[in-house]
């Protein structure tokens, strides 16, 4: 029997992340020490009182039913949380939805709103759901270069007119990943004045609002007037506080896009384990102390991998946001190469970055998931890697 993928599944490639985890796999066979800094999965763990409250919930044996959507105690601390961090007023009934974690509901969303031949704008670089998500939903792609020259951020104006009457949907990412700029309001507004211009449904992943460095203002796409209107916001426990696993998030924003995200996920899901849904209430009402935190502990680890590298005389721009690097390689290499060579000869993984779109050649994503020793020993092994296979 030959069982043959679907043509739109024949469209996708094998994850990198799955490449890479393959390479360190066979790495550590061979008795070397790898430094895993590929996935950004957090280390650091969830507060002890959401831990305590999972607990809680966990040992009822009531709670084991279906939840089959977000439960309003959730809805309301999503509005709260809204409130607090980012001066937002969210209704918690109609612009909440609830997803099991915000890669789920970045998924589905394009099968939820897109016909085959809509066009999506997304940003090149980018995280590959954004593509693989249309690619599934039968849309077509028309990536927006993102450059160091213009800050990683699209130049709007350059997309052609053709392409904007045919344009659904664009998807926007900032503090972004891999790229990790940071967008200003007025930014914001021109996208609000260029959605409307183009009837254009605006996404926005947010799930590094909460990792932003040196004071650099935090700012919600949904705080600028006229967001509501053209938008939806995505964001996520995974990385505000360390949930990752408990695969919980939420879309806030444009009703009628809520809607219809909403009436999809109602035919293929049953909704998050309630005693998770308790204990993201608890970390979305806290007083936030755990925020603060962790912005202290990933600027040091950045700061602590930046000045080690630089002693190596590799000069990586500063990341302002997020639990990553994205990082210029030095010249000689193809971003795969440098990669690759860097697990099988320093034990230290990294990610491509052209495994996030074509603008990403000669950059790699670098994630500080380590404590600050091991970036340190990260730093000293990438060193004399340079030393000895420099091109």
């Amino acid at each position: 029997m030959n069982i043959v993928a679907s043509k739109k599944v024949q469209k996708l490639t094998a994850s990198i992340f799955q490449e890479v985890a393959d390479l360190k796999r066979q790495a550590l066979n061979r008795g070397l020490d790898v430094i895993d800094l590929s996935v950004g999965s957090p280390d650091l763990p969830p507060p002890a009182f959401v831990v305590e409250e999972l607990v809680k919930y966990t040992s009822n044996t009531a709670n084991y039913g279906y939840t089959l959507k977000g439960i309003p105690e959730f809805h309301e601390a999503v509005s709260f949380f809204y409130k607090q961090r980012y001066a937002v007023d969210i209704d918690p009934e109609k612009e909440v939805l609830q997803l099991t974690g915000s890669q789920d509901g970045l998924a589905h969303l394009a099968t939820a709103i897109i016909n085959p031949g809509d066009y999506v704008l997304v940003p090149d670089p980018g995280y590959p759901i954004y593509e693989a998500s249309v690619t599934i939903a039968g849309g077509v792609l028309y990536p927006v270069a993102l450059l160091a020259e213009n800050n990683f951020l699209p130049i709007l104006d350059d997309i052609p007119l053709h392409i904007l009457e045919n344009t659904k949907m664009m998807i926007l990412s900032y503090p972004g990943n891999p790229v990790t700029a940071l967008a200003d309001r007025c930014f914001f507004e021109k996208v609000i004045d260029f959605a409307k211009r183009h009837n254009i449904l605006v996404v926005h992943d947010f799930a590094y609002s909460e990792l932003i460095y040196d004071n650099h203002p935090q700012i919600s796409f949904m705080s600028v007037p006229g967001a509501k209107e053209v938008g939806i916001e995505f964001n996520s426990l995974s990385k505000t506080f360390n949930l990752a696993g408990c695969r919980i998030g939420y879309v806030v924003g444009n009703e009628q896009a809520l809607n219809i995200l909403g009436t999809f996920k109602s035919q293929i899901d049953y909704g998050v384990f309630y005693p998770i849904q308790k204990a993201a209430v608890a970390a979305l009402t806290s007083d936030y102390t755990l925020l603060k935190e962790q912005v202290e502990e990933y600027e040091f680890r950045r700061d602590t991998l930046m000045a080690g590298l630089e002693k190596s005389g590799w000069q990586v721009a500063k990341s302002p946001a997020t639990m990553f690097l994205w990082a210029k390689i030095p010249d000689g290499w193809t971003s795969r190469q440098f990669a690759f060579a860097l697990i099988n000869h320093a034990g230290v993984a990294v990610i491509p970055g052209d495994a996030f779109g074509k603008q990403g050649e000669g950059y790699v994503r670098i994630a500080l998931v380590q404590p600050a020793e091991r970036l340190s020993e990260a730093a000293a092994r990438i060193h004399e890697f340079l030393v000895e296979y420099a091109r």
